[in-house]
């Protein structure tokens, strides 16, 4: 399965940086496959596996935040592997052209 998530901080500073970076130590530690981009990560994995880390990463954050809103989009698709890129050379074949990723 595929999983964009974000975790925000609310009521802290308006940047967010430092607090995406403790989330993507603990993200890049786990081993599972990820992508970040500029509104989110996106994750690829087994269910289990992907819930526990993004639970994770959600209580690293609440741990310094009075309140944490967490957002969490799934496709999930049976049989399909390496996704991440997948879905974007999918497009990009049938557009012909590379894409700014």
């Amino acid at each position: 399965m595929v999983v964009n998530f974000t975790v925000v901080p609310i009521g802290k500073d308006s940047s967010l940086s430092a607090k995406v970076a403790e989330v993507l130590k603990i993200i890049s530690d786990s081993g599972i496959s990820y992508k970040l981009h500029s509104m989110g990560t996106i994750l690829e994995g087994e269910w289990d596996e992907i819930m526990r880390l993004i639970k994770k990463c959600h209580k690293k954050i609440l741990k310094d935040s009075d309140r944490v809103l967490t957002t969490i989009t799934i496709d999930d698709r049976k049989g399909r592997t390496d996704r991440i890129a997948g879905k974007v050379k999918s497009v990009e074949e049938k557009l012909g052209k590379k894409l700014k990723t």
